[in-house]
């Protein structure tokens, strides 16, 4: 098992009385992550799972009595993959309310099931993990920096899924043509709200080509035939189920600045090239500088969460095409930043950002220096 940073913070949440709930994509390790924790804890475990229909029926409408005939004398009850499960918040509500001794270690792949059916009945009861596929600075931890460095355009290609960084290519091709092709998205497709997944797919790979642009519903709308609305809320399905996320707009003080805009980045940037069936390696390809874009932003998203860093992340642009790729807002102090693939390219902030946001610190980023960026060393303003 390749060692996961979130491992350390969730142990340490064990016995403090509250539900751990550990969320992400499929197949990033959520599983092997929990049974490692529990191995470790010393306790007795038992093990439950929304994948198996036997238990799904077991948990269903179950009383509390029955409960603790089931439960008996373990002291820790992972429930795996349990959105899958009917009334689980309930189950989970009865067990943390009744069953002190006992420690709840759940696991969901839909943050949309999963908190809709836990969000009342474990308000105040619950911590809740998001485990993202690997990043680079686990990945640099278990074989070292100079390894994983060079393999960074692979990386780029083929994304940090755990059996892909474990594989050979051509097996790490079929795991992400496999997640693509619905097990990623298997969730989503039993669904109510999901009454067209052949509009999910299309949707998908409209993103994956507009990586790193500005994305409009509208015109999103068109290209696959449907409406803004329902691109909308598959957007949103997406996100809720880990495999896109939205970058929003910044806009504080200029009439011009895009004030409702949003990027679409993905959780993984093989899956995104799977999506268009280009593993193509970077000196063949037209989107490098995207790929960067989504590889940086994705990498800083993992560091920041996973060091439980309070933050807010934008992009700026204004309606003469003025722009900067990323903006992030942490402790009342503005930061921005231009990705550059090529370090000989200088990076260009506009004479507009600098004199409505004077405060604001400047930074380039490229392979040369993007390290500090993911937080792995010091960084120096521009």
């Amino acid at each position: 098992m390749i060692p996961r940073t979130l491992e350390v913070p969730v142990q340490e949440w064990m016995s403090r009385g509250k539900a751990i709930v550990v969320v992400g994509p499929r197949q990033v390790g959520k599983t092997t992550l929990v049974k490692a924790i529990a191995e470790k804890s010393g306790k007795k475990v038992l093990w439950l799972t929304g994948d198996d229909p036997a238990t799904r029926i077991l948990l269903e409408g179950i009383s509390l009595e029955r409960l603790r005939v089931i439960i008996g004398t373990h002291d820790l009850v992972v429930v795996d993959e349990a959105q899958r499960m009917r009334d689980i918040g309930l189950t989970l509500k009865l067990i943390t309310d009744h069953l002190p001794q006992v420690q709840l270690l759940v696991t969901g792949s839909s943050s949309l099931d999963l908190a809709s059916q836990t969000r009342e009945s474990l308000v105040g009861r619950k911590v809740e993990f998001v485990l993202y596929p690997i990043s680079f600075a686990e990945m640099a931890a278990h074989h070292g920096y100079l390894s994983e460095r060079s393999l960074l355009e692979h990386r780029m290609v083929y994304g940090y899924y755990p059996e892909v960084v474990t594989h050979d290519l051509d097996y790490g091709r079929r795991v992400l043509m496999d997640l693509v092709d619905g097990l990623m998205y298997k969730d989503l497709l039993t669904l109510e709200q999901l009454k067209k997944p052949a509009l999910l797919v299309k949707l998908l790979q409209a993103l994956a080509l507009q990586l790193g642009q500005e994305v409009r519903y509208s015109e999103l709308a068109n290209l696959i035939g449907s409406d803004p609305g329902t691109v909308e809320r598959y957007i949103h399905l997406l996100e809720e189920t880990f495999v896109v996320f939205r970058l929003p707009s910044f806009s504080r003080n200029l009439r011009n600045e895009i004030k409702k805009g949003r990027k679409v980045y993905f959780f993984d940037t093989g899956i995104r090239n799977a999506l268009i069936k280009n593993f193509s390696p970077l000196e063949l390809r037209q989107d490098v500088g995207a790929l960067w874009e989504n590889f940086l932003v994705v990498e800083r998203m993992k560091h920041h969460h996973y060091k439980g860093h309070s933050f807010s992340a934008y992009f700026w642009r204004t309606t003469a095409q003025q722009e900067i790729d990323y903006l992030e807002e942490s402790g009342g102090k503005l930061k921005a930043y231009e990705f550059k693939w090529n370090p000989r390219k200088r990076a260009s902030f506009p004479t507009t950002f600098r004199k409505t946001y004077p405060e604001a610190e400047t930074h380039l980023v490229t392979p040369q220096n993007f390290e500090s960026f993911l937080g792995l060393d010091g960084f120096e303003p521009m």
